[in-house]
């Protein structure tokens, strides 16, 4: 099962999430207003051709495992790696957060807005309706959410992590998580989640909490065009 990671968002727009995916041949991507997140069948030999009807000038898209040259038409805008990691720790014993609230539509400017301070990773306004977010609030405002994003046969990401400046530093991320985690768990589930390899202080994080590497890959940010997405954050 752990296999799937290798190419995980393939198998979740091929599989389960079909239903929120566009594309063709040997490529899909989320549709629009989802994460910007391509899956190719062959990440070595992407199949560009196919992914190209269903990209719109100026769109920016994240894909994982590929290295070559970018073909005719493409350009690479950015290049970093990440690190896959699977959960192998205990069920958390408890709730860590139970006055986190779900978040719904109701939310969206807030989590659009903090998403587009923070850079969680790739995030559009319907990325919400992929799986399970909950968010800590001070009063109506909101200081810190997590949620899910693909998932495969029982694998299920971990995803959206971020809080605000204003409210760092309390560990109210993590609490999130383990909240995800545990309902993850009790549902048969096995967490995973991305983490670029630059950010070496979420990296230790989440091996001290109980996650450990599948592997280490490359991510790349695609474009039609010359525009610069600025490429930053997490995955």
């Amino acid at each position: 099962m752990v296999h799937l990671l290798d190419n995980i968002f393939w198998h979740a727009l091929t599989g389960p999430q079909a239903h929120w995916a566009v594309g063709s041949g040997g490529a899909r991507r989320y549709a629009p207003g989802f994460s910007p997140i391509v899956g190719f069948a062959n990440p070595q030999r992407p199949d560009f051709d196919a992914l190209a009807p269903h990209c719109d000038p100026d769109e920016h898209f994240y894909c994982d495992g590929w290295s070559g040259p970018a073909p005719e038409g493409w350009v690479v805008e950015a290049e970093a790696t990440m690190h896959k990691m699977v959960w192998a720790g205990e069920s958390p014993a408890r709730d860590e957060a139970p006055e986190a609230r779900p978040i719904g539509p109701e939310h969206l400017d807030q989590v659009l807005a903090m998403a587009e301070l923070t850079r969680p990773g790739p995030f559009g306004p319907r990325t919400i309706e992929l799986g399970e977010y909950f968010g800590l609030f001070d009063g109506e405002r909101l200081m810190a959410m997590a949620g899910e994003r693909s998932f495969v046969e029982t694998l299920r990401e971990v995803s959206g992590v971020c809080t605000h400046p204003d409210f760092q530093g309390r560990g109210l991320a993590k609490r999130l998580m383990l909240k995800l985690i545990a309902r993850q768990l009790a549902r048969g589930e096995t967490p995973f989640l991305h983490v670029m390899s630059a950010n070496t202080d979420a990296l230790g994080l989440y091996l001290r909490m109980g996650f450990r590497t599948h592997r280490e890959s490359v991510v790349r940010v695609i474009t039609r065009s010359q525009i610069n997405p600025g490429f930053v954050g997490s995955v």
